[in-house]
């Protein structure tokens, strides 16, 4: 194997395998920047990641601090530049986000000028200087002092396709509401870096110049799980409350006159087009200008202060592109690859002593009279077999088609009178009141947005009907960890790379970072159930031995009455 090389970056020099912090001089000596550099033992690819691009922005700063001190050394595959500071003088000085001696903003000048003013020399000096050095950059920054936002991350738009594919996948790992495509390709830090080859995102998280322990605790968490995205950090990926989604068409509305701002919404409402966002009054209090939405859409981020300037910020939002998240195909993709296995499993299911368990712990909560039944979530028609062998008219549906193949070939086989259909679990197609009884078994787990599941299923129940939800706090456990499973066990034949693609997306999925079923149960009560229970000893009553339908996380059953 080829032996890793020094990381040279001007003087500084870092060995492989270690840990430097210290000053790099850039820009021919004039910008002496604050720098840690993580050289890992092994070859990899080049991270840079910059802080202080605007210096009275201190969420991104602190949080470089704290990566600089958190980031363990023996984890990093490649190199991971940390600069925390980039605009030194300015936070030093507190200039605000503005160059010290020129009052020119830096994420608006690149790719700078060797001769130009102060801030166009920084800019061309990292081009020249740093740029040349990384393949991946990560830009942190906050709301200004003026400024009230949303956590949100823009990425690279304009570049070439697989810069910009990069990016968006890079977008996607950190732990806010939503992603915003750029368009321009000059003027930004991170743009123009993109523009040169290299994948690049900035984080928005913090504002009004301030900064929290909280704050920069997420900025942190979202970089690490970019890095560990990126295959620079060897480390397991933290799970989120959010997955971005992507929001388009972004209106930047300034003031056309100095006066004073007056919100009527906060960062992260919604909007309806036509709906007056603010005003600017003058001091008697007269109206000068009306801000109104162009759209329905999203607030990012608006003036916080009282005061705006004529031709200054006033407030940005756009459209919500759902279209974007592609999380449900993922699913569907890898559901689809396990659909054959599943159904093996689920054959041997029905023919074991456990079908019979798992008969006797459902029909204690099922009235003694012929239901309408879905099974939500079927998968290979386990529960929707079962089930329709006792009488019961039931419907089993599931968003992977090729589990609704494998669920009629098995419903043949048993000679089971039920029917299955193809139907997103969050987007049924039912009327309302169709069912006396709606079933799943390990399925809400997997959903990106299970509250809007709850609903539907509960809309379809009819009055009186009951919710039967069977699941386990999936998030809590690593699924490609089947080191205590028995040797015969479905996931021990299906290889790591299928487990691994399973927690890639589970991490992706809000309800994965859920205290369940606490959470199921705040949901079902908002939704107005009129009776809840729940049991917590379904595994023990139904996996009474390790085998290969054994699963180790602790099923809960909630039962609820509409």
């Amino acid at each position: 194997m080829e032996r890793k090389k020094t990381f040279c970056l001007g003087d500084f020099q870092v060995e492989p395998g270690e840990k430097k912090s210290g000053y790099i001089l850039i820009g021919n000596g004039e910008f002496e920047l604050p720098i840690t550099v993580l050289n890992g033992e092994k070859s990899g690819k080049t991270v840079l990641i910059t802080a202080g691009i605007h210096g009275a922005e201190y969420v991104g700063i602190q949080s470089s601090i704290e990566l600089a001190e958190h980031l363990k050394i023996e984890k990093i595959v490649g190199t991971v530049v940390i600069i925390k500071v980039v605009n030194r003088q300015a936070f030093e000085m507190r200039s605000g986000s503005e160059g010290f001696e020129d009052g020119v903003n830096l994420n608006r000048v690149f790719p700078g000028k060797e001769t130009g003013s102060q801030m166009e020399r920084l800019a061309y000096a990292i081009e020249k200087e740093l740029f040349p050095c990384v393949d991946f950059y990560i830009d942190l920054h906050s709301g200004d002092n003026y400024e009230q936002l949303t956590p949100y991350i823009y990425y690279a738009g304009i570049a070439e396709p697989d810069v910009v594919e990069i990016s968006r996948k890079m977008a996607e790992q950190a732990d806010v509401p939503y992603m915003v495509r750029s368009g321009v390709a000059r003027g930004g830090c991170y743009n123009y870096a993109a523009c040169l080859g290299i994948p690049s995102v900035l984080i928005e998280r913090g504002q009004m110049g301030g900064w929290t322990k909280e704050e920069a605790h997420f900025t942190r968490r979202d970089v690490r799980n970019i890095l560990c995205c990126l295959g620079v950090y060897l480390g397991q990926k933290d799970y989120r409350n959010y997955y971005p989604l992507e929001v388009t068409d972004v209106s930047y509305q300034a003031a056309t006159k100095m006066g004073m701002w007056y919100p009527y919404k906060k960062p992260g409402e919604m909007i309806r087009q036509g709906e007056v966002l603010g005003e600017v009054k003058d001091y008697e209090g007269r109206v000068l200008e009306v801000s109104r939405a162009e759209y329905d859409g999203v607030i990012l981020y608006q003036t916080g202060s009282l005061q705006v300037k004529e031709g200054g910020p006033m407030i940005a939002y756009g459209k919500i592109s759902k279209e974007s998240d592609n999380r449900k195909q993922k699913i569907i993709e890898y559901w689809t690859k396990r659909s054959d296995s599943f159904q093996e499993q689920r054959r041997a299911e029905l023919h074991d002593d456990i079908a019979q368990r798992w008969l006797k712990e459902i029909l204690q909560y099922v009235p003694k009279k012929r239901l309408k039944i879905l099974d939500v979530g079927c998968g290979s028609g386990f529960f929707t077999i079962l089930m329709a062998q006792q009488g019961h008219e039931v419907i089993g549906v599931d968003l992977t088609a090729d589990m609704i193949t494998r669920a009629k070939e098995l419903a043949a086989e048993e000679k089971a009178d039920c029917t299955f259909q193809i139907m997103d679990a969050e987007n049924l197609e039912f009327a309302d009141e169709a069912f006396d009884l709606v079933i799943s078994r390990n399925l809400t787990w997997t959903l990106p947005n299970a509250q809007r599941a709850y609903g539907e299923w509960l809309r379809v129940l009819k009055k009186g009907g009951s919710l039967l939800n069977f699941d386990a706090n999936y998030g809590i456990s690593d699924c490609s960890d089947t080191s205590y499973l028995p040797q015969n066990h479905a996931h021990n034949q299906l290889g790591i790379e299928l487990l691994q693609e399973c927690e890639e997306i589970k991490r992706q999925l809000p309800i994965s970072s859920y205290q369940r079923p606490a959470w199921d149960v705040g949901v079902l009560g908002n939704l107005g159930v009129r009776k809840l229970s729940l049991d917590f000893s379904v595994s023990n009553k139904i996996y009474v031995e390790k085998d290969e339908f054994y699963n180790p996380d602790p099923l809960f059953v909630i039962s609820a009455m509409k």
